[in-house]
């Protein structure tokens, strides 16, 4: 780049992904990887480290859609948001905006991408399902009915986006209440001021080598991997001290 941009101006500029209800403090203090710098800012200009072995999520996600999601898919966005950053500091010291709409799009499509995938990696793992507990359980239950209730809810949605998206579990702060959200491309789909606390990726290239064209299957075991114990951590921090 002409110069470096920090991660406050990567998401100060990021406007046009406001949709996700991203906040520019959700990631500070955190790690992906299980690390005891607990004090070390994420910089989402930089692919994280994966937070376990690549194997470690089989037989639910085998070991080689876990290598290529992570370091091919991911990387991609990350790749993708440094390059819309560039290309927007550009414009600015020439002054000349005549590409901005598509710029625009390229991204909300990268930093909607990169969001997403971090909290997919960071509110997954082994020796996880399950269902929540505390503050998270005591919500779900009063604003879906029950666990099972909302699970058929998230998975119906996660199973039924409209060609690649995500399936999401979002804080709304306005009303104070979970959302089951559907996010098709990602970009698309959203409702403003939603905070995603967790999700389950549906492109293709999160199941296809092990699912082929089986994502109900796929949803269904994705049960089986969520870290309820990090998704409750995240709402609580991110979402109820807000």
């Amino acid at each position: 780049m002409g110069h470096e941009i920090s991660r406050r101006e990567a998401i100060g500029s990021a406007g046009a992904i406001g949709a996700l209800g991203i906040l520019s403090s959700f990631f500070e203090s955190e790690a992906l990887a299980s690390t005891s710098a607990a004090s070390q800012k994420v910089n989402l200009l930089e692919l994280p480290a994966l937070p376990f072995p690549e194997d470690a999520l089989e037989p639910v996600i085998d070991k080689e859609t876990v290598r290529i999601h992570h370091d091919k898919h991911f990387a991609g966005y990350v790749a993708g948001l440094n390059k819309d950053l560039k290309t927007l500091d550009q414009a600015r010291q020439s002054g000349s905006f005549d590409s901005i709409k598509q710029v625009s799009r390229d991204l909300a499509f990268n930093a909607s991408g990169v969001i997403l995938h971090w909290i997919y990696f960071s509110t997954i793992g082994p020796n996880a399902g399950g269902k929540p507990v505390g503050k998270l359980d005591v919500l779900i239950k009063r604003d879906f009915g029950s666990y099972d209730i909302f699970w058929k809810q998230f998975s119906a949605a996660s199973k039924t986006v409209e060609a690649s998206g995500w399936g999401v579990l979002a804080w709304e702060p306005f009303s104070e209440k979970l959302l089951v959200l559907q996010a098709e491309k990602h970009q698309n789909l959203t409702s403003w001021g939603c905070m995603p606390i967790m999700v389950c990726d549906v492109w293709e290239h999160a199941y296809y080598l092990k699912y082929q064209n089986r994502r109900a299957e796929y949803v269904d075991n994705f049960a089986k991997i969520i870290d309820w114990p990090k998704v409750e951590k995240r709402f609580e921090k991110y979402c109820l001290n807000k």
